[in-house]
């Protein structure tokens, strides 16, 4: 069992403090852009091109997330009170949301840059599942998303919320199974030289999903209302993005088998 108490600001200058959130969320970003840079120059991309769609990608992460938590998780509060929206300090980010925003931004990026969308994809799943890794930590540093009781001996007490009773972990959870997921992503990419064009870009929509599957029952309904069902709404949300990787990568193979690579 482990007690936390773990301060979810990492420093403070005056009145300005830092959260270790934010720090994991840009330290993700960081390592991130020094993968895509990687990539880009082994492919002879240019790197400027790189500069402008990462900020397309934060942009398009951040609206996308934010949006998808406000009217897929809370809507009464957030059609009740709109302002609150654009108040992302606030807390509330939806990966779901994010997954779109990310797609849409990519799309925007493409209308003006000549690359093809699988090949970009495929670059940009690596980093986009170690930046989940990332921001599940953050979570664990705000003792937020919170799972289950254990009714046991076993998991984490999140003290700082004042709390008394074990938990299970699930930000550690995804956290662990995102990681794994990006070294399984980023060990395709290196070393699998003749894989379908698009092939990482569906690995990570059905490894991630289904993980996120997987987990749900651990955690805290985040919804503030009832699907009425077995399946919660983080698990119904996850079924289309499964769908749509596996769909991926079938289409993938089958276009790769048609041109001989």
């Amino acid at each position: 069992m482990f007690i936390s108490t773990l301060d979810p600001v990492a420093f403070s200058i005056g009145n300005f403090s830092i959260r270790w959130y934010g720090l994991l969320f840009s330290f993700g970003f960081i390592i991130g852009y020094c993968i895509m840079q990687m990539f880009f120059r082994q492919k002879q991309y240019k790197t400027e091109d790189l500069d402008r769609l990462l900020v397309y990608i934060f942009v398009g992460t951040v609206i996308g997330a934010r949006l998808a938590h406000c009217l897929i998780y809370e809507p009464d509060f957030y059609l009740s009170h709109p302002a609150e929206i654009i108040k992302i300090w606030h807390g509330g980010l939806a990966s779901h949301g994010g997954v779109v925003g990310v797609i849409i931004a990519v799309l925007l990026f493409l209308r003006k840059a000549k690359y093809r969308f699988f090949d970009l994809a495929d670059m940009l799943c690596v980093p986009t599942a170690l930046v989940c890794t990332m921001i599940r930590v953050g979570n664990f540093f705000n003792s937020e998303i919170l799972g289950n009781p254990t009714y046991s001996d076993y998991g984490v007490i999140f003290a700082r919320i004042g709390e008394t009773f074990p938990r299970h972990p699930a930000q550690l959870y995804e956290a662990f199974a995102y990681f794994a997921i990006f070294l399984t992503l980023l060990g395709t990419y290196l070393f699998i030289k003749k894989r379908p064009e698009g092939l990482i870009f569906g690995l990570l929509f059905t490894l991630a999903f289904t993980a996120r599957m997987a987990i749900e029952p651990f955690k805290v309904e985040q919804a503030d209302y009832s699907t009425d069902s077995f399946l919660n709404v983080g698990q119904l949300l996850s079924i289309p993005f499964i769908l749509f990787g596996i769909a991926i990568i079938v289409v993938a193979s089958i276009k790769n088998k048609q041109t001989g690579k």
